[in-house]
């Protein structure tokens, strides 16, 4: 019996010894593992089979198209913001999409090399709850500061990560200028790792210029009641006359904007044509300051 004992203990023994063994090989075979990557989508280098375009608005071209266009050089990309917000009776609430849309496409190309990014449309408008400022009129459409800062930054940092090197923001809106700038300094924080920087523009949202461009041509505009300027008016007039309802204001009767005579719509259409032009020189030379200076340098 003593023996049969003996036995059956060295067997245990063996076999716990072996199970050791085992389990050692296999925490060494699997603790020093390479560690896998995620991998990298095969169709990365296929080749364009689109022809070269000359298109600047990102959301219309193709992934492959911006790969190439970033390799031809083309790494700018612009950032514009308008939102969505009450412009009284006549003006459609995309009033500020439209107008930096329109405007960013110039300036892009007056840059050369450079694409603009979808306009982000919701920006600070006022407190969502109770409703302040523009909050108060049905329609708007708020985002807190809290929110649109790390919305602008993820947008920037998500172009970053795709070789574009200057990311421009700017927008058409009074209330989110600071958020704007906020944005600018963590993103460029956060691209410079991978060489990248971003800038905000201040100077396109000047509209005291623009105001002192119209006295220049003689045209003196009185504040209106409503939210509503000649300055924003006429250059929807050149874009999209639509959204300030143009015919439709006439025939209400409504012929003045803020004692400015609107009868005469072909030299009013010229007059914002002009006023576009002027903003997009002062933008373009604002951002190649703004590119050069010291303080983006390196």
């Amino acid at each position: 019996m003593r023996n049969f004992y003996s036995r059956v203990t060295k067997v245990t023994m063996y076999a716990v010894a072996l199970g050791f063994l085992v389990a050692l090989t296999l925490y060494n075979r699997f603790s020093h593992a390479p560690q896998t990557s995620p991998s990298t989508p095969p169709d990365l280098s296929a080749p364009n089979p689109l022809p070269s375009s000359s298109e600047t608005t990102l959301e219309n071209l193709t992934w492959l198209e911006v790969r190439d266009k970033v390799r031809e050089g083309y790494t700018r990309v612009i950032i514009p913001t308008g939102g969505i917000e009450q412009n009284g009776p006549f003006v459609a609430l995309n009033k500020h999409d439209l107008v930096v849309k329109h405007l960013s496409s110039e300036i892009a190309h007056a840059l050369t090399h450079t694409l603009v990014a979808p306009v982000v449309s919701f920006v600070p408008e006022g407190e969502i709850s109770p409703p302040t400022g523009h909050m108060q009129y049905p329609g708007t459409i708020s985002l807190t500061e809290e929110t649109f800062v790390p919305l602008l930054e993820d947008i920037g940092a998500s172009l970053g990560s795709h070789g574009f090197q200057d990311i421009i923001i700017l927008g058409d809106s009074g209330q989110s200028q600071a958020g704007m700038k906020e944005a600018s300094e963590r993103l460029s924080r956060r691209l410079k790792p991978l060489g990248g920087r971003a800038v905000f523009v201040p100077e396109f949202y000047d509209y005291d210029a623009v105001r002192a461009y119209l006295r220049a041509r003689g045209i003196v505009e009185q504040p209106e009641q409503f939210h509503e300027e000649l300055a924003f008016s006429l250059q929807l007039l050149a874009i999209a006359p639509d959204s300030i309802h143009y015919t439709q204001r006439l025939a209400a009767g409504n012929t003045k904007l803020g004692g400015v005579s609107l009868l005469d719509r072909e030299a009013l259409t010229q007059l914002g044509r002009d006023v576009i032009a002027h903003r997009v020189a002062a933008t373009v030379a604002a951002i190649q300051r703004h590119l050069t200076a010291p303080s983006h340098s390196g």
